[in-house]
């Protein structure tokens, strides 16, 4: 991947606040929209779900998932331009006192302050997601796949 495309990859990454997750339900994709952080070196990513979702049930059976990370649509002409990247990965939720749960909380109430109360319900939990490969779109000629490694070395950009 050139540079251009990786500080395109780590900017779309750092300035989205929303994917779409997919997840198995009943052997078939199940997609729902969720917030995300991640940390510097994207290798594992976020989200503060709540058990009474579907998606949430979905990871507690099977650990396998993936991310949909995308622009915003601006009405341009051809939305197939957009900018995208999918991450394939594996879920596992975090227990409160874990080595690391305060600082991905902190880090997750940073980007969104009004979860700030949800850290206090028992039904809403912290997940894990540590990517196993994917594929970046940076235009409609332009894609590249992913590994783990990618994402580190584009999050240096």
């Amino acid at each position: 991947m050139d540079v251009q495309s990786e500080k395109l990859l780590a900017y779309l990454i750092r300035h989205t606040r929303t994917a779409s997750l997919g997840t198995l339900r009943d052997e078939a994709p199940h997609v729902s929209m969720v917030a995300f952080v991640t940390v510097e070196d994207f290798s594992e990513f976020y989200i503060h779900v709540s058990r009474l979702a579907q998606h949430t049930m979905d990871m507690q059976k099977d650990k396998r998932i993936c991310l949909l990370i995308s622009e915003t649509d601006d009405a341009r002409n051809d939305p197939q331009t957009l900018t995208r990247v999918s991450i394939r990965g594996t879920a596992a939720v975090m227990q409160n006192g874990e080595p690391g749960y305060t600082r991905i909380k902190n880090l997750y109430i940073e980007r969104f302050p009004e979860s700030e109360p949800l850290f206090k319900l028992a039904d809403f939990g912290l997940w894990r997601i540590k990517p196993k490969g994917g594929r970046f779109i940076a235009d409609l000629a332009k894609a590249f796949n992913l590994t783990p490694e990618t994402l580190q070395k584009a999050s240096q950009r």
